[in-house]
């Protein structure tokens, strides 16, 4: 369980505490991974400048595979994965052991989703400095994902007493979300928000506080906290994303759609992809064509040395391959414990006729105390396939209590079976 000394941390800080201390690598340019970025190939091309007159400049070498990572991640660009890589092991070849390459590394590979090489490059980048607070954020990320809560939540501690701070500050955001503590997590993205001055990282905090608000069905406050972050930096597709979700819950999916094209044009990955074809089904369209471009996506990341099942059998969930996604997420399910890996395995098995199975896999995606209205309606979808209709009810209530908009085409089939329910 998240312990309180989080949000006091945080608390301390905002009053004007000193961070704990941090090791003297550790300030040097790796940066946040959990952001925009602005002018990332100005960066770019100094480090390579910087380079090219002191090519033994370990330091750059880091801060270069950083960049790199960066600029992937906010173009939804895998390509840059390799050229990520050959940095921060040139870094390493030039000083065997460096903190900044491994936790750069460690980054890399919770990018790439190999979720437990980044766990022992964080151990091993926390070996050689134990004060580096980015191979804590590192860490965090990697055992949240691996199904790991308290050592998520233990390194999510360590990050806020080194660095108090929006890296820091997000991470325990996340991680009081995923044990049902919504409010807390509330309450920490604000204090992040006060600390932020960059329009990226108002952005950052704004997006945020809307996904938050939106799992609670607050759409008001969803609306108004996207609203805020388009004002402060219209390039977030993330909030974009968001945007389609509160524009169709008020009924214009035409304005749905067209926030979503912008998303896809900006960083299009198989999440946003799948979405868009979810979105281009409700409104009565044809998915295919953003489901081809979700299956190239995925290529495109695999052939970049990235993994990922989950995404694949979203994928084949969305194009009508049920069976497929059960192979796919059991096989990510193998790998790690999330509980939106055991989600993704439920619903497939439920959509594959087999609900008695997905039974204790969407058990097992509420057991931390996280409350996600499209979880509960799952749950409810697959109870019902048992013959519970007890159960059924009272998540299919709990889904369109929590938000009766969750989904554009889930919450319409949410409503109309509790109403044969009832």
């Amino acid at each position: 369980m998240i312990v309180t000394v989080v949000l006091a941390a945080a608390l301390l800080f905002g009053l004007g505490a000193v961070a704990g201390r941090t090791g003297g690598t550790t300030e040097t340019a790796l940066g946040s991974s959990d952001r925009p970025s602005a002018g990332l190939p100005a960066a770019i091309a100094a480090h390579q400048d910087r380079l090219r007159r002191v090519p033994g400049d370990w330091t750059t070498w880091a801060a270069l595979g950083s960049a790199y990572l960066e600029q992937a991640r906010a173009t939804a660009d895998p390509s840059f994965y390799p050229k990520a890589e050959g940095a921060l092991r040139k870094s390493l070849e030039v000083r065997a052991g460096n903190a900044l390459a491994l936790a750069g590394l460690g980054a890399l590979a919770n990018a790439r989703h190999d979720f437990t090489a980044a766990r022992t490059l964080a151990q091993q980048a926390l070996a050689a400095d134990p004060y580096s607070d980015t191979a804590y954020g590192v860490l965090a990320d990697a055992e949240t994902q691996l199904g790991h809560p308290a050592e998520a939540t233990d390194a999510v501690q360590h990050m806020l007493d080194l660095r108090p701070g929006l890296a820091s500050y997000t991470r325990a955001s996340y991680d009081l979300e995923q044990h049902g503590r919504r409010t807390d997590a509330i309450d920490l993205m604000r204090q992040a928000l006060s600390l932020a001055t960059e329009p990226a990282d108002l952005a950052f905090c704004h997006q945020h506080l809307a996904a938050l608000a939106w799992a609670a069905g607050d759409v008001a406050t969803a609306t108004s906290e996207v609203t805020l972050g388009l004002a402060a930096d219209a390039t977030v597709a993330g909030l974009w994303q968001l945007k389609s979700r509160v524009d169709a819950a008020a009924g214009h999916l035409d304005l749905a759609l067209a926030d979503l094209d912008k998303v896809v044009a900006r960083t299009p990955t198989v999440d946003a992809l799948v979405d868009q074809a979810r979105m281009l089904t409700a409104a009565g369209r044809d998915p295919s064509p953003a489901l081809r471009l979700a299956e190239a996506a995925h290529k495109l990341f695999e052939a970049n040395g990235g993994t990922d099942d989950l995404g694949a059998a979203s994928l084949a969930m969305a194009a009508g391959r049920p069976a497929e996604a059960v192979q796919l997420s059991l096989r990510e399910w193998d790998r790690r414990q999330f509980a939106e890996v055991a989600d993704a395995v439920a619903w497939s098995l439920h959509a594959a006729g087999r609900s008695a199975e997905a039974l204790p896999y969407v058990q097992q995606a509420e057991a931390l105390g996280r409350l996600d209205p499209a979880v509960a309606f799952h749950h409810g979808m697959i109870a019902l396939g048992t013959g519970d209709r007890v159960t059924a009810r009272l998540q299919l209530q709990l889904a369109l209590s929590l938000n009766p908009h969750f989904s554009p085409v889930d919450a319409p089939v949410a409503a109309s079976t509790l109403a044969g329910l009832s």
